[in-house]
């Protein structure tokens, strides 16, 4: 077995050990809040302590991820994680079950999670050769959509068992993915004299300087921001359309995500065996088209079993687009810069899914959340057009980095050709 797919088989088994709980947790939050409120302004606030911390640390944690070993920062952030999640499992025991310290404890987690974001989305590359990196990311997709199959199933049991039974649980799966993770030998990304000397305001700089340069990461920050504002309602409030559309059992709850999850392992599956489309991003376009319809159709369902089924087809895209995006994004940065550019991506989708439960949100609660999903969806329908036909990014070299010769705009250079890129370290 050569040596990159044994990194990146012992890399995704630690992440998948970690990812279950942090995916139980997470559900099993959700639909306390849900079950216990039936509040759109409730899950509003939910959604800011999700997202809010992790704006305000990514700029910074893409700094890191450049900068610092990022196996090391994912073992870091895994364990803060695991860390605030046990004393909030504790002070649940004890009879602090306020919604205040829920909402404390969530954007701790938050905070963690910003940090290994940039650091997991840089770190495949690095072990990865680039002919291979939209099956692994296909891989991977599929292998999250798995997880996110079982965990709806899984926190359904336990939260029915106990809220805090939830919380053990990714305080446990944390610790054996940190342990797999502590085995995995990754490379450095070296870096040049000025890099090293230069301060962490001065890397974020060089960060921001690159976005501004390329043209093309310009475009895709802001199909993000609109796109991911769009997202918002049939990201957050399918739960609150089921519960006051079909009725608030937890096996409800529990259905609407496990029919998403399996239309999206069945698409991982056919991406991981296919390759998807030879343009990335055609194969974005194409996916968030079918997005926006099936949004829009899940607010038009009467019957419940229907409406599963149309989740189920929007599920089936999912893989599609994040690996398309994931790859895309692998492909045409260089190493020295992926840390921050997830960053970026990842401060935008943080900020503009915040922003739309902020209008959303409260919005659920005056009106129909079946006219917010179909307004929503069909206006994501329309954006996706921007993609399929626009003919600069459609020209993109889909299967590798633009030449630096020809394209001095599109790729900065760091590192000059003749320093290593890579060095193996523990």
């Amino acid at each position: 077995m050569e040596t990159w797919l044994k990194k990146i088989i012992l890399f995704l088994v630690s992440q998948t050990v970690t990812l279950i709980g942090s995916l139980v947790v997470s559900f099993a939050v959700m639909w306390y809040i849900t079950i216990e409120t039936s509040s759109g302004m409730m899950m509003t606030v939910a959604v800011l302590c999700i997202f809010l911390p992790q704006i305000f640390i990514s700029l910074i944690a893409g700094v890191w991820a450049d900068r610092y070993n990022r196996k090391v920062l994912i073992i870091i952030s895994d364990l803060s994680i695991a860390a605030t999640t046990l004393v909030l499992a504790i002070l649940w025991l004890k009879g602090n079950t306020s919604f205040t310290f829920l909402f404390f404890v969530m954007a701790l987690r938050s905070l963690g999670q910003g940090i290994q974001q940039p650091a997991v989305g840089a770190l495949i590359p690095q072990i990865v050769p680039m002919e291979h990196l939209t099956r692994v990311n296909a891989i991977n997709a599929t292998i999250m959509n798995v997880l996110n199959l079982l965990a709806p199933a899984l926190g359904g049991i336990l939260l029915a068992a106990g809220f805090v039974n939830a919380l053990f649980f990714d305080v446990a799966t944390a610790v054996v993915g940190v342990i797999i993770l502590s085995f995995l030998v990754v490379g450095k990304i070296e870096k040049t004299a000025d890099a090293v000397k230069g301060s962490i305001i001065g890397e974020l700089r060089e960060g921001l300087a690159f976005v501004k340069r390329t043209q093309w990461l310009r475009f895709m920050l802001i199909f993000y921001a609109l796109g991911f504002f769009l997202v918002a309602p049939a990201a957050f409030l399918t739960p609150i359309l089921v519960e006051r559309l079909y009725g608030p059992e937890i096996w409800r709850l529990t259905m609407n995500e496990i029919f998403w999850s399996v239309g999206a392992v069945i698409g991982g599956v056919v991406i991981a065996a296919w390759g998807g489309f030879k343009n990335r991003i055609f194969s974005m376009g194409f996916s968030f088209l079918f997005f926006g319809i099936t949004f829009a159709a899940m607010g038009l369902a009467d019957n419940f079993w229907f409406y599963l089924t149309i989740m189920g087809v929007a599920g089936f895209f999912l893989p599609m687009f994040t690996t398309a995006e994931m790859t895309f994004i692998q492909e045409k940065t260089e190493p020295q810069m992926m840390g921050r550019v997830f960053s970026v991506i990842n401060i935008i989708i943080s900020t503009v899914m915040p922003l739309g439960m902020l209008l959303f949100g409260p919005l659920a609660d005056v009106i129909n959340v079946r006219v917010i999903m179909v307004g929503s969806g069909l206006i994501m329908a329309i954006l996706a057009f921007s993609l399929l036909f626009n003919k600069r990014l459609l020209a993109l070299d889909p299967t590798g980095r633009p030449d630096l010769k020809k394209k001095k705009k599109t790729v900065l250079p760091l590192v000059p050709e003749s320093e290593p890129l890579i060095q193996e370290t523990k």
